[in-house]
């Protein structure tokens, strides 16, 4: 998946000409922090409700110092680096640009987890079993050796990262509610079972795996 994919067009662009108070309206409006700023097919711009606040509202845009001119992604860019830039910047969005460097839309951070929420398994019923080891023992293959042996399968995994000690969180989703077979059997080959859900818990386990992925670009 690639961010010309992913292209959202109900989010307005601006003009230099726009006043910032209006800029403003239509962030708060789109419910956004940010909006591009397109001259033509060119995008000059990003503009945050922090660029506007620190100039005179009343003034036009194309006055302002933007603090985002060059936050843009090409629209091949795979989307886990969307992801990435969108975390490292503390965007709402971010603008996509084609080979000549023409507007083509934007990614929501809404988009992006309207997107990961609908793929990776993520809807799909079953548990999510999350392990804790050093960086030097990670092998999915026997993992999903272990796993597969108790006649489960893995429907998706990712791993995010701690600054302490080489750690890292393994992320395991299972195609079966009843986890405990699965994680006694990882405990008996030494995985440190770290956490674990399944479907009729807390609704907030999606959210909180996808702020742990957001965390882990962030490294």
């Amino acid at each position: 998946m690639n961010a010309g994919n992913l292209l959202s067009y109900s989010i307005p662009v601006l003009k230099t000409s726009t006043k910032g108070a209006d800029a403003l309206e239509l962030m708060s409006d789109h419910y956004v922090q940010h909006l591009p700023i397109v001259n033509s097919e060119q995008l000059l711009g990003l503009i945050s409700e922090e660029d506007v606040l620190e100039h005179d509202s009343e003034e036009s845009i194309g006055s302002y110092q933007l603090s985002l001119q060059q936050a843009q992604v090409h629209e091949s860019t795979h989307i886990f680096d969307v992801m990435s830039q969108l975390a490292h910047a503390k965007l709402s969005l971010i603008p996509v640009v084609g080979d000549q460097e023409e507007f083509l839309g934007v990614i929501s951070l809404q988009d992006l987890i309207n997107y990961f929420a609908s793929s990776f398994s993520f809807g799909e019923a079953g548990g999510i079993i999350v392990l804790e080891m050093s960086k030097p023992d990670y092998a999915l293959s026997e993992i999903s050796r272990v796993v597969e042996a108790e006649g489960v399968a893995i429907l998706s995994t990712f791993i995010s990262a701690t600054l302490e000690d080489n750690r890292i969180y393994v992320h395991i989703k299972i195609n079966k509610l009843e986890i405990q077979r699965v994680t006694a059997a990882l405990e008996r080959y030494g995985y440190d079972v770290h956490a674990m859900y399944s479907d009729d818990q807390d609704s907030d386990v999606y959210k909180d795996r996808f702020e742990s992925f957001m965390h882990y670009l962030n490294f």
